[in-house]
């Protein structure tokens, strides 16, 4: 009997041992989880990934436009959709604008240059497979966008804190950055 009881207590402790062992280890293995699953989200938030526009960085295109509304990112359209804005600047949505010409042409070309159908961002395709054959003058009309925005009531979105849906800054607290995931909104009231 004292042999069995020994042997019981032996393997009592090597099965606490082990537990200890067993539990390191995987506690080891949550926290790379965790870390690495951190790192893929910064990775994923930097300025480099194709998830993501590029941000706006032509200094004409930022001050000439930027006195109005927000600087939409070039991929946000065609340049088809790009030239019949920059064609119709007597009356731009419902303002008449005056640009010299040199700063016309700085800004065509830098739309052009980045518009959507020249973009490898996944938001960008998005956008021109949702368009097909279509010029939309308006992001706010492109079928893609419409769709991610269409459960939002247009209750929250004529609130004074927000006013339009072109309003994306309102909501989109990174759209400067060209990140317009949902880990980044947050709408106001």
């Amino acid at each position: 009997m004292n042999r069995i009881y020994k042997w019981i207590v032996f393997l009592l402790v090597l099965l606490v041992m082990a537990n200890g062992v067993f539990y390191t280890a995987f506690a080891d293995q949550d926290d790379h989880k965790e870390k690495r699953k951190h790192e893929k989200r910064d990775r994923n938030h930097s300025s480099h990934d194709e998830s993501y526009l590029k941000p706006v960085n032509n200094s004409t295109y930022e001050t000439t436009c930027g006195e109005c509304h927000f600087i939409y990112q070039p991929e946000l359209l065609p340049s088809a959709s790009w030239n019949k804005i920059l064609d119709q600047l007597d009356d731009h949505f419902g303002e008449e604008i005056e640009i010299n010409p040199e700063s016309e042409n700085i800004i065509s070309g830098y739309l052009i240059a980045n518009s959507a159908e020249k973009s490898t961002g996944k938001i960008a395709i998005k956008i021109m497979k949702s368009i097909g054959n279509q010029t939309p003058q308006r992001i706010t009309k492109i079928p893609y966008i419409q769709k991610n925005h269409h459960e939002i009531s247009q209750t929250v979105i004529k609130r004074e804190s927000i006013g339009s849906l072109s309003n994306c800054l309102a909501c989109h607290t990174a759209a400067e950055s060209g990140v317009y995931d949902d880990d980044t909104v947050k709408i106001p009231k």
